[in-house]
């Protein structure tokens, strides 16, 4: 878990490393029982991380980093939210489960790498641009926290769509 006193990127890389993490152990993970709990927990942790950076990181980013890098990560953030409902409404007995967690975290590590890639990278370009990382760092921070604390009192957490109508 992140801690209050990181900037904004180690902050966020961090919850990369999290997931990646969790992906990990879902694709060693055999059970039924097992396989769902861990496909919910990623879909928690990407559903917080997804929530914070474009409540706060990427509005902070606007007009300061490649305005076409931002838009493909809130393309890709929606892409992301679509699979995760049909991943938790789902479960392992599912036909596409599995498949639908994998394409999910071929999906993230292209994200990831595009926020992270040295030089170009959202995260660079955010810090080359004079960002405050530490100010942010404490907003993510924060507001991560409140959303977890809603999570685990139960609380759906719903996002919505920043890029995409909702097909249904």
């Amino acid at each position: 878990m992140a801690s209050e006193n990181q900037d904004a990127v180690a902050l966020l890389k961090a919850d990369h490393r999290e997931v990646e993490q969790l992906f990990s152990n879902y694709e060693k993970a055999g059970g039924d029982g097992r396989k769902k709990k861990l496909a919910e927990e990623i879909c928690k942790e990407l559903t917080i991380h997804a929530m914070i950076e474009e409540e706060i990181f990427y509005p902070a980013c606007e007009g300061k980093v490649d305005e076409d890098l931002l838009k493909e990560a809130y393309v890709e953030h929606d892409g992301a939210k679509i699979l995760i409902a049909q991943i938790e409404a789902g479960g392992p007995d599912d036909e596409f489960y599995d498949a639908k967690v994998t394409v999910l975290q071929e999906q993230i590590e292209h994200h990831v790498e595009e926020e992270e890639r040295r030089l170009e990278g959202l995260f660079s370009q955010a810090r080359k641009a004079g960002l405050d990382m530490d100010a942010l760092g404490l907003q993510l921070a924060t507001r991560k926290k409140e959303l977890l604390a809603e999570a685990d009192a139960g609380a759906l957490l719903q996002p919505a769509l920043s890029t995409m109508e909702p097909l249904a």
